[in-house]
C-alpha cells in the first residue's frame, strides 16, 4: 500500500460482505440466485438465437429485442457470478480495479437497457401511429446506427466515473457490506471530497435514466391518444395488445430499480440485508423474466421457439 497524506494507507483490495447478517443462509440463497441467473442466460441466449436465424423477425420490434436480451446477459453476469463465488467459496476478496470495471459494465448496461426500452417505445408509436410508413421510417441501417448510440451513451457517460474514483484514497474502509460493488458505495471509503462524484451520478442519472422515463410516458401519452381515435373496438384492442409485453417489461426493469432506492431513502429501519436483497433482485428480475414475458405474450417468438425446441412436429 502507498502512503498518502490522510492516513499513510490507500486501500488496493477491497472485501465483499454478501449479505451481512445473514453469512449462515448463504448457500441457501445461492440456489434462487443460481437459478435465475442460469434462467437469464438460457432464456436471453434463446431469444438471441432464434431471432438471428429467423429472418421472418428480423423487423425493428425484434432486433431492439435481440438487443435487449444481450444487455441483459451482461447486466447479470456483472454481479451474480461475483455473488456467487462469495455465496459458495467464501471468496470475497475483490480488487480496487476489478470493483470498477464492474461497477462501470454494471452501470453502463443499466444505461443501455434504459435506452433500448425508450427505443422500443418509440417503435411502438411509429407502428401505431404511422403503420403504414413503419419500415420507410425505421429500416435496418437505422437500427444498427440507433443501436451503436444507445450503447455509446451508456459508455460515454459512465467513462468519466473510472477517473472520479481512480483520483480518490481509499483509507477508511475496505469493507463493504454487499455483493457487487457501486459507485457512491465504494466512493464514500475514501478519504477526500467526493461532492464531484455524487453530482456528476446526479447528472448521469437525470441525462439517462430519467430522461428516458419522461420520453417513455410522453410516447405512451401520444399512442393512448392515437389508439383511442381508432373507431373500431377491435382494432384497439389489437393495438393495445402490441404494447402489452413492453409495458410490462417497463415496468419490471424501473419497478424494483425505483422501489430499491425508495427503500433506501425512506426506509432507515429496515435491516441492511433486506436493502441488499431487493438490490440483487432489481439486478436479475428483469434478465431473467424478459425472455418469459416475450416468449408467452408474442405469439410470433412464441411459434419460434416451438419449431426451434421442437423441429419434428412442425
Amino acid at each position: 500500500m502507498a502512503s498518502f497524506n490522510h492516513t499513510g494507507v490507500n486501500h488496493v483490495v477491497f472485501y465483499l460482505l454478501g449479505i451481512p447478517g445473514r453469512e449462515d443462509l448463504h448457500m441457501w440463497i445461492s440456489i434462487p440466485f443460481l437459478i435465475s441467473y442460469v434462467f437469464a442466460l438460457l432464456g436471453n441466449g434463446l431469444l438471441i438465437f432464434i431471432i438471428l436465424i429467423r429472418s421472418s423477425l428480423h423487423e425493428p420490434m425484434y432486433l431492439f429485442l435481440c438487443m435487449l436480451a444481450g444487455v441483459d446477459i451482461v447486466f447479470a453476469t456483472t454481479t451474480e457470478p461475483k455473488a456467487l463465488a462469495i455465496f459458495w467459496c467464501n471468496s470475497r476478496e475483490i480488487s480496487l480495479n476489478s470493483c470498477i470495471a464492474q461497477l462501470y459494465f454494471q452501470h453502463s448496461s443499466f444505461i443501455s437497457e434504459s435506452g433500448i426500452l425508450l427505443m422500443m417505445a418509440f417503435d411502438r408509436y411509429i407502428a401505431i401511429c404511422y403503420p403504414l410508413r413503419y419500415t420507410l421510417i425505421l429500416p435496418h441501417s437505422l437500427i444498427g446506427k440507433i443501436g451503436v448510440a444507445v450503447f455509446m451513451r451508456a459508455h460515454c457517460t459512465i467513462f468519466p466515473m473510472i477517473f472520479l474514483l481512480k483520483r480518490l484514497t481509499f483509507c477508511r474502509n475496505n469493507i463493504l457490506p454487499h455483493t457487487f460493488c457501486e459507485h457512491i458505495g465504494l466512493a464514500k471509503y475514501a478519504c477526500d471530497d467526493i461532492h464531484v462524484n455524487i453530482w456528476y451520478g446526479f447528472f448521469v442519472l437525470m441525462s439517462t435514466v430519467i430522461l428516458d422515463i419522461v420520453l417513455i410516458f410522453v410516447s405512451y401519452t401520444l399512442i393512448l391518444r392515437a389508439v383511442f381515435r381508432i373507431p373500431s373496438r377491435d382494432a384497439r384492442h389489437k393495438a393495445l395488445n402490441t404494447c402489452g409485453s413492453h409495458v410490462c417489461v417497463i415496468i419490471l426493469f424501473y419497478g424494483p430499480g425505483i422501489f430499491s432506492v425508495l427503500t433506501q431513502r425512506f426506509g432507515r429501519h429496515i435491516p441492511l440485508h433486506v436493502h441488499i436483497l431487493l438490490a440483487n433482485v432489481s439486478m436479475l428480475a428483469p434478465p431473467m423474466l424478459n425472455p418469459i414475458i416475450y416468449g408467452v405474450r408474442t405469439k410470433q417468438i412464441r411459434d419460434q421457439v416451438f419449431y426451434v425446441l421442437f423441429p419434428k412436429q412442425k
